[in-house]
């Protein structure tokens, strides 16, 4: 069932009818008439699970009004965004977050945070009605820039009126934007000719402003990484940061900006106002320590110019229709609804015990949904009903909630496949653009004069920055490039997919090529030929591979369906993708030979467990070849973890077993009562017998010397093989890639999954301290890594000075296996 039909469903029932009517303004009042907006609030009781976002779809479609929705934090809004955008479709629901990293500490500011602000502001002021805006006490606590001063500091261009380029050059520099020769973040503009590009601080997108002489020809949004068009638009607004920018500005309230028609929906309003208080109060300490290391005796503005401590949120309630939803009150009032609902229960993957109640339930006339984002979570839990109770029926919801409820009085039971299967759900931020091309851009704005590159017709050479060149009458980048002798080479921009950082072993510089010699593509033919002897001596092996008889496991079992709907993360698209060719692979009559290459943290060591699943499902054994001793043991942890419900003997070999205990997990292998062997190139020697070997998973082949190489060789002939890697070595990629070896690539990421920060500093206690501090303060652990045995200890004395509360431990390479296991634990 579509999102649409769901919420259709909620806005026939007569109790949202009476609520939409109740808060809808009336067409022959003013909004702003006191005897409509009292403060008198709407209660609304017993909302459990996803319900409440249902409920408010509902009513949002019925009254088409402006809502302003306040929940506990910013998990909670992320959440409570994620449904309504689910439920309602097309229609953009606004997320008003505050501009610090963190709570209270007013130090460091989130530039996408800023950009949402002022999209906000941007999007209230041009269009104040029939807004959704969903927010949190931290983000309300913190005033805005007035209404006058954004006014005046937005720069507005329409369709067909004039424009002079050189006064907007001029206007986006005195805002502090940035000139570049591509945009791909806010604050930056670029011009070419009569095409101006602008990323504003009021829009997720950059505009593209096309002049025809003075006159504004066209104006379109565009995609950063692909430079193609979204949208094409009537008029623009072009803000500067306001975050910054105007810090003396004088500050106001964010509720001057909302309509005086809102409707206000708070979750706890006592929650509320407690964190207001606690945020200003925070705010002022912050500002005193400011005053007393700086000495200095005034600031640019007062914490309650810039704070809220609650007085403007309670003057303001008083304005608007407000109604409180959970399950405690604290405004008076006599309109009360209660809908009889309740959780989600938890059925521990029980699917005896989920579809009994799903079939109780059915019995009684309610009727039976379960959302879930991916079709093929759906089919898998219709084959699992299908052996167990084939008269169950339930409707599959093509979009994720982040909770599942009961809903008495509507008779809807509707349960989310993550808790069923206990899997970790996370709420997906703003889809932002995809950075494919656009790292291409910054790679180029990082090089620096003299850095090595490679030009694929002409070699390496050296950077050395980018011209403006006239060709045909008209301006153009070019990319200059310095070979051997000084010879200069010019590289439009157009032909920048030619060009590429040089990446070689690092503190060798490499021989610059000389222009014109025949010296590159010498090099290149050498290279050519060794490719062609290396690609015949392995096509030979793959085609035997290929005409030998390999085993040809059966379609998926319910056993399988139910290992992988317990996985407790979504599968990413490329991820899925992934596990349906390893699977379609093994139930080919030949070997499969199959590269998943993805980042580390993709989801590749779950394609194996599946994969591996499989495998012994059918009575064959597995065998996982690790790089590192502790590798093997994290595998054979997580493999231990998500088989733990199944009849599967999982075990490891490396240095941390006894001989003994080495010689009777062979033992056991030979007689087939192990049926996954994880271990590093000892898994392969020649002591190692299996009773039915089915498939061979590597992980990092590269890492192996020859030896373990030849005896991979062996083994491959007839046995399934899944090799996987985040930095595949060129010979490997580019097999698979001309089709001797089958490629899969998990190139996204899993849901709001953070960057990687890396910030470079000499060696500074202070720093280190501080860092250390932070990230045990927030539960999560941290690896120093030293270059020096000799000294290590020494290291994390000066660690534990500067963080006394830590608990350290010390591994390197030349531990014993026993003091190494301990160091582990």
């Amino acid at each position: 069932m579509k999102a649409h039909d769901f919420v259709s469903l909620y806005r026939a029932d007569s109790l949202v009818q009476i609520l939409a009517e109740g808060i809808r303004t009336p067409a022959n009042q003013s909004a702003s008439h006191e005897g409509v907006y009292n403060g008198q609030p709407f209660h609304l009781k017993s909302l459990h699970g996803s319900l409440d976002a249902v409920l408010f779809a509902a009513v949002y479609k019925s009254t088409r009004a402006s809502h302003l929705i306040i929940l506990h934090d910013r998990e909670e809004a992320g959440y409570f965004q994620n449904d309504l955008q689910n439920l309602l479709g097309k229609v953009e629901v606004l997320f008003f977050p505050m501009s610090y990293k963190r709570p209270y500490e007013h130090d460091e500011i989130e530039n996408a945070n800023v950009l949402m602000r002022s999209e906000t502001l941007n999007r209230l002021s041009s269009h104040p009605e029939s807004n959704i805006i969903i927010t949190y006490p931290e983000a309300l606590s913190e005033k805005v820039i007035n209404k006058k001063s954004l006014a005046s500091n937005t720069f507005l261009v329409m369709k067909g009126e004039k424009l002079d380029r050189e006064f907007l050059e001029e206007f986006l520099h005195s805002y502090d934007f940035e000139k570049t020769d591509f945009v791909y973040e806010a604050g930056q503009f670029a011009v070419r000719g009569g095409i101006i590009d602008v990323f504003s601080f009021a829009n997720e997108f950059p505009f593209r402003i096309e002049l025809f002489g003075d006159d504004v020809d066209s104006i379109r949004s565009f995609d950063p990484g692909s430079q193609l068009s979204v949208d094409t638009l009537e008029k623009v607004s072009l803000m500067p940061n306001v975050q910054t920018r105007l810090m003396q500005e004088e500050r106001q309230s964010f509720f001057e900006f909302i309509s005086p028609s809102t409707r206000i929906w708070i979750k706890d309003i006592e929650l509320t106002r407690d964190v207001l208080k606690k945020s200003f109060e925070k705010a002022t300490e912050h500002f005193d320590k400011i005053l007393r290391e700086s000495g200095q005796t005034k600031i640019v503005l007062e914490p309650y110019q810039l704070f809220d401590g609650a007085g403007e949120f309670e003057k303001h309630l008083k304005k608007f229709v407000c109604l409180e939803f959970g399950q405690r009150f604290y405004l008076p009032s006599d309109k009360k609804y209660e809908f009889k609902s309740s959780v989600q229960p938890s059925f521990n993957k029980n699917f005896e015990l989920l579809a009994a109640d799903l079939l109780d339930h059915q019995q009684k006339g309610f009727e039976n949904f379960i959302a879930s984002e991916q079709p093929k979570q759906a089919e898998r839990l219709q084959g699992i009903f299908e052996e167990i109770h084939p008269e169950l029926k339930f409707q599959a919801l093509d979009f994720p909630l982040r909770q599942g409820f009961v809903d008495m009085q509507m008779k809807v039971v509707c349960y989310t496949d993550h808790q069923i299967f206990e899997r970790y759900h996370r709420y997906r931020g703003k889809e932002k653009f995809s950075k494919s091309k656009a790292l291409t851009f910054r790679e180029l704005q990082s090089l620096q004069p003299g850095d090595f590159v490679t030009h694929i017709d002409y070699g390496i050479g050296r950077f050395a920055g980018l011209e403006k060149k006239e060709i045909n009458g008209k301006e153009q980048e070019s990319i200059r490039l310095v070979f051997r002798d000084d010879d200069l080479l010019t590289v439009s921009i157009h032909a920048l997919h030619k060009i590429s950082k040089y990446s070689g072993k690092e503190g060798t510089p490499p021989a610059i090529s000389k222009l014109g010699s025949g010296e590159w593509e010498s090099k290149k033919a050498k290279v050519k030929k060794k490719v062609k002897d290396i690609a015949k001596e392995l096509i030979s092996l793959y085609a035997k591979r290929k005409q030998a008889p390999g085993f040809a496991f059966a379609p998926d079992s319910f056993l399988q369906a139910e290992l992988e709907t317990s996985f407790i993360y979504e599968d990413t698209p490329d991820q899925a993708k992934a596990t349906e060719d390893v699977k379609k692979d093994m139930e080919q009559p030949h070997p499969m030979d199959r590269l998943v290459c993805g980042d580390v943290g993709f989801g590749k060591t779950e394609v194996a467990i599946r994969a591996a699943f499989k495998a012994v499902v059918e009575g064959k054994q597995v065998a996982v070849l690790v790089p590192t001793t502790i590798l093997a043991m994290q595998h054979e942890r997580t493999f231990s973890e998500r088989l733990a419900s199944f009849p599967v003997a999982i075990e490891h070999i490396s240095r941390f077993k006894t001989d003994k205990e080495i010689k009777q997990i062979l033992a056991n292998l030979k007689e087939g009562k192990v049926n996954i062997i994880i271990g590093t190139h000892r898994v392969v020697s020649k002591d190692v017998e299996f009773k039915n070997l089915g498939l061979l998973v590597v992980d990092e082949e590269q890492k192996f010397g020859v030896k373990t190489k030849d005896r991979l060789k062996e083994l491959k002939v007839n046995v399934d093989v899944l090799t996987l890697t985040a930095t595949p070595i060129p010979r490997t990629l580019h097999f698979s890639l001309m089709g001797a070896r089958d490629l899969s690539i998990i190139a996204t990421p899993p849901p709001n999954r953070q960057p990687v920060t890396t910030e470079l500093h000499t060696f500074d206690e202070v720093i280190i301290r501080d860092a250390v501090s932070y990230e045990l303060r927030r539960g999560g652990q941290v690896f120093f890594v030293h270059n020096r045995i000799s000294d290590i200890e020494q290291i994390a004395n000066v660690v534990f000075k500067l963080v006394p509360d830590s608990r350290i431990g010390i591994a390197h390479g030349q531990m014993d296996g026993d003091r190494l296991e301990k160091s582990n634990g």
